[in-house]
C-alpha cells in the first residue's frame, strides 16, 4: 500500500511540474571507430545516462558508427574531455539544445495565429480540431473513426480517406508513435490534405481514392505528444505508470506482440526502449492492433512514419532472417526511394530493418506483417543528424512533398497487386 501511494504521489508531482528547459545541454555526433570506443561510450552511458538520439540505445552502438547523443549541461565538460583524451572524434550538432528547440519553430508568420497550418508544427488540440473539420468539410471523402482512448483519456482518431467500400483494399498509416518526432504527425496531416485536394484535380489521386481506402492515424502516441508540448520536448515514450514509480511510459514500438521484449528492447522501466509490462500492455498499441485486426481482410499495407534517418525499412526487425517476399519489398522500396529523390535529391537508404538500421523486437511493422499484411514499411524521414528531432518548420513542406511521392508510389503498387 505504501508503494502504491508513493507511485500516486510521483504521478501527481509529474503532472504539475513546470516544463523542462535545456539551457547548456548539447547534442553531439560521436564517430566510433573501434570496439574500445564502443566500450567507453557504454561505460559513460551508465555514469551519465545519455539520451541516445541515434541509435536509440547504447545496446545498438557498434564500431564504424556515428552516434548522436544528447548530454546534460552539468556533464558536458567532463564528457567532451574524456572523448578528446581517448581520441574519439565528435561534432557538436547543438551547442545549446534549448536554442535549437526554440529555433525549430522558425515559420514565425504561421505562429501569429493559433489556427491549424500545414506549414508549422501543430499541438494536439489543434490537430484534433483539424481532424473534425476535415471530416465535416469533406464528408464525401473523409470520415473520422474513434479507435479508443489513450492512458490519460484522450481520444485516438483515425481518418478514413477514400470512396471505396469498407471491404475494398486499404492502407493503414500511423504517425507519431514516438512523441518527439514532430515531423511525423506533420506529414500525416499534409498527406490527408494532399489526398483531399488532389481528388478533384489529379487523375492519379482520384483513381487511388476511388479504389482504395487510407486509414490514417495522425498521432498514435497522443499523451506523449502532448507531453512534448507542455513538459518535455525530448519525451519519447507513452505516459502510463510503470513498476518504477520514478519512470513513466513504454516505447510503443517495442510493445507489439511479435518477439516481444527480445532483441533491441529493455525490461527496465526507465529505459527509452522499455517494452512495457507485457505484449500490447499499452492501451495505445492495443487500440491500433484491435483496429487493424477488425479490418484485416481489407488492409493490404501498413506504413509507420518515424524520424530520423532517411530510410525506407521493411521486415524483419526482430531477426536478420529475410522475409518471404523480401525481393518484392526491396523493389517497392527502391521505386519509392527513387520517387522521393526525384523532387529534392534527398537520398534514402532502404532494406530490411534489422540489417539496415538496427534490430528491434515488438515493432509495429513486424507485427502487421505477421498478421498477413505483406506490404509493411517504416519510413524514417529527414534528416541524418544535422537537426535530428528538431527539424525546422521551413523543411516541413519539402519533407512532406517528397514523402508523399514515395507513399503514392507504394499505394499504386498495393492497388495494382490487390485482389
Amino acid at each position: 500500500m505504501r508503494l502504491l501511494w508513493i507511485c500516486i504521489y510521483a504521478s501527481i508531482i509529474s503532472s504539475v511540474t513546470s516544463s523542462l528547459t535545456f539551457h547548456g545541454h548539447k547534442v553531439i555526433q560521436v564517430q566510433l571507430e573501434t570496439e574500445e570506443h564502443v566500450k567507453l561510450i557504454k561505460r559513460m552511458d551508465k555514469e551519465f545516462q545519455f539520451d541516445f538520439w541515434h541509435p536509440d540505445s547504447s545496446s545498438r552502438i557498434a564500431p564504424k558508427m556515428n552516434v548522436d547523443l544528447h548530454i546534460h549541461a552539468n556533464h558536458t565538460d567532463n564528457i567532451l574531455q574524456r572523448l578528446k583524451l581517448n581520441n574519439i572524434q565528435f561534432e557538436i550538432l547543438f551547442h545549446d539544445l534549448q536554442t535549437g528547440i526554440e529555433a525549430q519553430l522558425d515559420n514565425r508568420r504561421f505562429h501569429k495565429s493559433k489556427k491549424h497550418s500545414y506549414m508549422k508544427y501543430n499541438d494536439w488540440e489543434t490537430i484534433a480540431k483539424w481532424m473534425s473539420t476535415m471530416a465535416a468539410k469533406h464528408s464525401d471523402l473523409v470520415s473520422q473513426l474513434k479507435i479508443g482512448e489513450t492512458y490519460e483519456g484522450r481520444p485516438m482518431y483515425v481518418l478514413r480517406v477514400g470512396q471505396s467500400s469498407p471491404a475494398g483494399p486499404a492502407i493503414f498509416m500511423d504517425c507519431g508513435i514516438h512523441a518527439r518526432e514532430w515531423i511525423s504527425p506533420a506529414f500525416c496531416q499534409w498527406f490527408v490534405r494532399e489526398l483531399v485536394s488532389g481528388y478533384s484535380k489529379d487523375e492519379e489521386t482520384k483513381k487511388l481514392l476511388t479504389n482504395l481506402n487510407f486509414y490514417i492515424l495522425p498521432v498514435l502516441n497522443v499523451d506523449g505528444y502532448v507531453h512534448t508540448w507542455t513538459k518535455d520536448r525530448m519525451w519519447r515514450k507513452s505516459r502510463s505508470p510503470t513498476p518504477d514509480c520514478n519512470c513513466f511510459g513504454a516505447d510503443l514500438n517495442r510493445n507489439f506482440n511479435i518477439s516481444w521484449c527480445d532483441i533491441g528492447a529493455s525490461d527496465e522501466p526507465c529505459s527509452e526502449i522499455y517494452c512495457g509490462e507485457s505484449a500490447q500492455s499499452e492501451i495505445e498499441a492495443l487500440n491500433v492492433a484491435n483496429f487493424i485486426l477488425s479490418n484485416l481482410k481489407s488492409i493490404k499495407s501498413y506504413i509507420s512514419i518515424h524520424a530520423y534517418a532517411q530510410m525506407i525499412l521493411y521486415p524483419y526487425s526482430y531477426t536478420y532472417d529475410l522475409a518471404p517476399n523480401t525481393k518484392e519489398l526491396d523493389e517497392i522500396s527502391k521505386g519509392a526511394a527513387s520517387k522521393l529523390y526525384s523532387l529534392y535529391k534527398t537520398e534514402y537508404v532502404y532494406g530490411p530493418s534489422a540489417s539496415t538500421i538496427y534490430p528491434t523486437s515488438g515493432s509495429s511493422d513486424d507485427w502487421a506483417y505477421s498478421q498477413g499484411i505483406q506490404y509493411s514499411f517504416t519510413l524514417e524521414l529527414r534528416d541524418t543528424g544535422d537537426y535530428g528531432f528538431l527539424l525546422p518548420e521551413k523543411q516541413i513542406k519539402a519533407t512532406c512533398k517528397e514523402t508523399t511521392a514515395a507513399i503514392i508510389y507504394i499505394a499504386n503498387y498495393v492497388l495494382s497487386h490487390s485482389t
